[in-house]
């Protein structure tokens, strides 16, 4: 590669984490280190175990920023080096330009950052899968769908736990909820929401004809339990029940499964997968938090949109279209990013569908 094409590369480099680091304002950073660490060496901090679980994570993510950031800024430093000695070394070349690769798919990561400034956007997240038209074909494309999900999650170091699964009959699942405990799980995933559609040769008929299925992804930000959402114990009805599943679990065992119904709303909840009847409890009642949370902005979103006038959907029936025959495709509909690799991104490579996403999502903040 001419030298020149690899001088404008890095100053290009150097000019986005500029733009990036004025952004996530490094002294800011910095200064609520210090203060977040005063407040975790208070003595009586573990007096309050919910602030101080909000004061050790709040610190940990700053700390994790600031070193990306400090990190980002050495590395940029190094490439200087490497290309003053890739000028008379061959090989020292080529590890410029695979380190000047990784560079810019990291500061892309970085910029994405700088987008989710919502006032969810910091949370961990709920995915809920359900299946959709299509019979069988929905319910294993919903199972797809969950192990792209938590793929994807472990390729980027996130812990995904499944709350609940319901499963098919024949195949697949009905539904499945995945709480994903990571800094900005919510504002990196929020964009997955809607309606995925799968065609392919199903494996399921006779005759092998082309086949349509549908599925709808949810994402809800998992609220702290300080939130303003409050849940009146009158306004629920628990019920508990023998967990069920493939295999013979030993959860089966024990009326350990719980489902939470919430009387106003109707909005139905259950969690099965964990050991006790009380953790499945209070992990049923953080994702009804989370979903009364959604309905109440959904709400008030509606209400606002009623006043101007304009009551279009914030999402259209199809966001994207993954094809397996008669070629291979996945295609994003709002945002036009495409690939040509359905396996790959069934096996968890979803991130340039959600930067496009988070990019479309922003845009459509501002305009509206």
């Amino acid at each position: 590669m001419a030298d020149t094409d690899i001088s404008a590369r890095i100053q290009h480099a150097v000019t986005s984490f500029a733009d990036i680091e004025a952004v996530l304002d490094l002294e800011r950073l910095d200064s609520d280190i210090e203060s977040l660490e005063a407040e975790a060496s208070a003595p009586d901090l573990w007096d309050d175990p919910d602030n101080a679980q909000r004061v050790t994570s709040a610190l940990s993510h700053r700390q994790a920023e600031a070193r990306t950031v400090r990190e980002m800024q050495r590395r940029l430093d190094d490439l200087e080096v490497l290309r003053e000695m890739a000028q008379e070394d061959p090989e020292s070349e080529a590890e410029l330009v695979r380190e000047l690769d990784q560079i810019e798919k990291d500061l892309q990561g970085l910029e994405i950052k700088t987008l989710l400034d919502g006032e969810y956007d910091a949370l961990p997240a709920i995915v809920t899968i359900r299946s959709g038209a299509g019979g069988v074909d929905a319910a294993d494309f919903a199972e797809m769908l969950l192990r792209m999900y938590l793929r994807w999650a472990e390729d980027n170091g996130m812990t995904a736990r499944v709350l609940d699964t319901s499963y098919a009959e024949e195949a697949g699942i009905k539904s499945a909820t995945v709480e994903i405990d990571a800094p900005y799980a919510f504002g990196t995933l929020a964009s997955e929401a809607g309606t995925h559609r799968l065609v392919r040769m199903s494996p399921f008929n006779a005759a092998g004809k082309r086949q349509t299925s549908f599925a709808a992804v949810e994402i809800v930000p998992v609220m702290a339990e300080t939130t303003e959402i409050e849940i009146p114990e009158s306004d629920i009805r628990v019920d508990v029940f023998r967990s069920s599943g493939p295999g013979g679990q030993s959860v089966n065992t024990t009326d350990s499964a719980v489902r939470i119904t919430h009387v106003p709303t109707g909005i139905v909840v259950s969690c099965q997968n964990e050991k006790s009847q009380i953790q499945n409890r209070a992990a049923a009642m953080r994702v009804l938090a989370s979903r009364l949370l959604l309905l109440q902005k959904e709400e008030e979103a509606a209400k606002k949109k009623e006043i101007a006038g304009t009551i279009t959907a914030s999402w259209g029936d199809q966001m994207r279209s993954y094809v397996l025959a008669p070629y291979q495709m996945v295609k994003d509909l709002r945002t036009d990013f495409e690939v040509n690799s359905p396996q790959a991104v069934f096996d968890g490579d979803l991130d340039g569908f959600i930067r496009a996403g988070i990019r479309w999502r922003k845009a459509q903040e501002r305009v509206s």
